[in-house]
């Protein structure tokens, strides 16, 4: 399913929800339910280190609550995802429950009343003071009421180097951007890719925000997303950063990879140098048996001051009329967000959890990272926080081209511009 088609049913969404919302009925109020429910759950964790966290919280759920996790994974990113989920749940054919980002993807859905409130769980757990930070519960929160649980925090934010790819090439490891492209010549001349990028909208994308982050800074990052201030879209922090977008064009186009954990694969098995990546890249690595800080390593942004944004992951539970499977979603709910799964799933998710009270001792040095800039406020909101999934879409589309053609750094940033004033 193509970016354009993602969009055109976004666009069909708006225009099919129906106005009249579907009441559902608080978990203090519902009959006690002798049978177990079995529940759909999509999502699209694919990957083989997102797969083993899965299994965490499918096996975390049935053992608590007898009830069953039937597994709904959709292959492909959340670009091909997001149409689908949404689709069903507009043609009547809703999962129990579903992952979306933290941001605006919902709420369309959640207006007309196709999501179960959430409030009555929410408040006896008292989500609100264990969520950090708090915007992610605001992200699920419409007109007062609670409609998903956020899950984990995740962010764009990171590059991950290979030091046997580096020593094979005589260089001394990169520890930001401009030594990774020092390091270049001397890579390639090895046979190794200086950089690995998956060749998909959305990974470059990702590519992008991470550049205006790291490089341009948390203030030029929020003032193109959050306010598409002209002066700074057109600006010459923006300039710089889509320059560098063209030299990573040029750094990334032997990587020949499509998916983004191929990418990690290489960066795993020496044959590149770096790549751009989520945090989630953290869990192939440990699927690999790899040691933060000797087999690989990571760092948060590009060079500049750490900072990164706390989007990520949050379950949404379509409205249903099956009293016994409206009880097992909100044990879900509650599953999802207890100390045991955040734990247990981040770990090897890679991802960060959305409870400020849990033990991670046992988290690598790389989550460890997260977890310290987190901790000192370094944040930023998640792109999906701050414009469409729409505009997300036509930029996906504008770096899929980007990387794909010959198009000048100036025409990228005029398009860029463009999409983002047009989304405010």
């Amino acid at each position: 399913m193509t970016d354009q088609t993602t969009r055109q049913t976004g666009k069909k969404m708006r225009h099919l929800l129906a106005a009249t919302a579907l009441v559902a009925l608080p978990v203090g109020l519902l009959p006690a339910v002798a049978a177990a429910a079995d529940l759909e759950i999509t999502h699209w964790w694919t990957s083989g280190g997102e797969a083993a966290a899965v299994k965490e919280l499918a096996a975390m759920f049935e053992a608590q609550t007898g009830n069953k996790w039937v597994d709904g994974a959709i292959a492909g990113s959340g670009t091909v995802a997001r149409p689908v989920i949404i689709s069903r749940i507009l043609g009547g054919d809703p999962m129990a429950a579903t992952q979306l980002n933290h941001g605006q993807q919902a709420q369309e859905l959640v207006e007309a009343g196709l999501m179960q409130d959430l409030t009555d769980i929410a408040e006896a757990g008292h989500w609100r003071d264990i969520v950090q930070p708090v915007s992610l519960l605001d992200a699920c929160t419409v007109d007062g009421k609670v409609y998903c649980v956020p899950l984990n925090i995740h962010s764009p934010q990171w590059m991950w180097t290979s030091p046997a790819a580096f020593e094979a090439a005589g260089v001394a490891p990169a520890t930001n951007w401009e030594e990774l492209k020092a390091a270049a010549p001397a890579l390639v001349a090895a046979g190794k890719v200086p950089l690995s990028l998956g060749k998909q909208g959305w990974q470059e994308n990702t590519l992008l925000q991470t550049l205006i982050a790291g490089l341009a800074g948390a203030e030029i990052y929020t003032a193109a997303f959050g306010q598409a201030d002209p002066a700074v879209l057109t600006g010459p922090e923006m300039t710089q950063v889509f320059e560098e977008l063209a030299t990573a064009r040029d750094l990334s186009k032997d990587s020949n990879v499509q998916d983004w954990n191929l990418a990690t694969a290489q960066v795993i098995n020496g044959d590149a140098g770096a790549q751009v990546m989520g945090d989630w890249a953290q869990g192939e690595f440990a699927l690999a048996g790899k040691v933060a800080g000797t087999d690989y390593d990571c760092f948060i942004g590009m060079g500049g001051d750490p900072v990164i944004s706390t989007g990520g992951d949050a379950f949404y539970f379509p409205v249903n009329k099956d009293p016994a499977v409206t009880a097992a979603q909100k044990e879900l709910a509650q599953v999802l967000i207890s100390p045991e799964a955040q734990v247990a799933f981040n770990l090897k998710k890679g991802s960060l959890p959305v409870r400020g009270d849990v033990d991670l001792t046992k988290a690598g040095a790389c989550m460890q990272k997260g977890l310290a800039t987190l901790k000192a406020g370094n944040v930023i909101p998640s792109v999906d926080q701050l414009i469409s999934p729409d505009s997300r879409g036509q930029v996906e589309d504008l770096m899929a081209e980007f990387f794909g053609s010959a198009m000048t750094a100036a025409d990228a940033q005029a398009r860029f511009a463009q999409i983002i004033e047009n989304d405010k």
